[in-house]
């Protein structure tokens, strides 16, 4: 097998392994809180505490992956194209 061809067969695989991955886990976690919904902070003492909830997914701790959104996207617009 020449390089080129194990090359492109290699990024079919990890193309089509990612689409399984969006599919049947659609969320993540959100990578500035690693999924806690929340920051930790220490105090005085060194001990660790609460801190303030996460902006960038809200408190929540997922976050909905890149290819999900981009399958999410052309179906709402195939929807909004196909609709009578």
């Amino acid at each position: 097998m020449t390089p080129i061809l194990l090359a492109i067969a290699c990024l079919f695989i990890v193309t089509l392994s990612y689409g399984v991955l969006c599919a049947a886990w659609p969320f993540g976690n959100c990578r500035k809180c690693r999924g806690m919904g929340h920051q930790l902070k220490t105090d005085r003492k060194g001990r660790l505490k609460r801190g303030k909830d996460c902006r960038r997914c809200h408190a929540t701790g997922k976050r909905i992956r890149a290819g999900r959104w981009l399958y999410n996207r052309w179906a709402r617009i195939y929807r909004a194209g196909t609709a009578d």
